[in-house]
């Protein structure tokens, strides 16, 4: 195979995984968590598809070149060319891990116990997430340990559009998984304790709302929505629920 051709072999193979790539460069950005998640995975996808671009190329190019030879030869040592490849692959990894440190250490990906003094001196709005067979209880700025929370709301979760939001996602019976794909949410539901996520929705809309975790016969039915809403509106649902009495000692509402 002629140089001119291994190029044209290898520049198809970069167009072919580019066309696949195109929809997840199409990042999202309905909430804070899910647009840093997408950015990571796409400066994986830089380091990735170069890679394996080379390495296809060099098959291809080797089969090709030897098809024809009856009695192959072992591969000469070749010092430069193993310490080549081995520094690369160094830098390589060393890019992925701080990547990957750079999002999973934020409060936004991964909320940690160790941020509670960051969040005493902010003004987020709070919402406890409780699960059970097979539901969803949302409980605004309270808790339903508790009984004391300004709203709350059953099956349609509500937050407030560019800002901050902290879930505090528990259960009533067994073990669930609260799972927001569209916002990059997702967190296991334990009874008797919290698992925190923290993040900021950017886009007005309803968004599907799962539980990732097989909980009985009743599972594929645990479904629910999360509807983000401009501040001013989400106010005003609020201050509606408060009037209506669907807050302190209230469980279970309407959507």
């Amino acid at each position: 195979m002629t140089r001119r051709r291994a190029g044209l072999v290898a520049l198809f193979g970069a167009a072919l995984l580019a066309l696949a790539a195109e929809p997840v460069a199409a990042q999202p950005s309905a909430s804070t968590t899910v647009r840093q998640i997408w950015d990571l995975n796409l400066n994986l996808l830089y380091v990735a598809i170069p890679i394996t671009v080379l390495v296809e190329g060099i098959l291809i190019y080797t089969v090709w070149r030897f098809r024809n030879q009856d009695e192959p030869l072992p591969t000469m040592e070749n010092r430069r060319l193993e310490i080549t490849w081995t520094i690369a692959t160094a830098i390589i990894l060393l890019f992925v891990g701080v990547a990957s440190y750079q999002v999973m250490a934020t409060p936004y990906v991964t909320a940690e116990a160790g941020d509670q003094a960051a969040l005493q001196q902010e003004n987020p709005e709070r919402i406890e997430v409780q699960a059970y067979r097979y539901g969803w209880s949302f409980y605004y700025n309270g808790s339903s340990f508790s009984n004391t929370a300004e709203a709350t709301s059953t099956g349609t979760l509500r937050l407030p559009a560019d800002r901050e939001v902290v879930l505090r996602v528990t259960s009533r019976d067994w073990l669930h998984a609260f799972h927001v794909p569209s916002l990059g949410l997702k967190a296991d539901a334990f009874p008797g304790q919290y698992n925190r996520l923290r993040t900021v929705p950017n886009e007005p809309g309803t968004y599907q709302l799962y539980c990732a975790e097989y909980c009985g016969s009743g599972h594929s039915k645990m479904l629910g929505t999360v509807q983000v809403m401009p501040q001013d509106e989400y106010d005003q649902w609020i201050a509606d629920q408060q009037s209506s009495g669907n807050g302190s000692q209230q469980n279970q509402t309407s959507n």
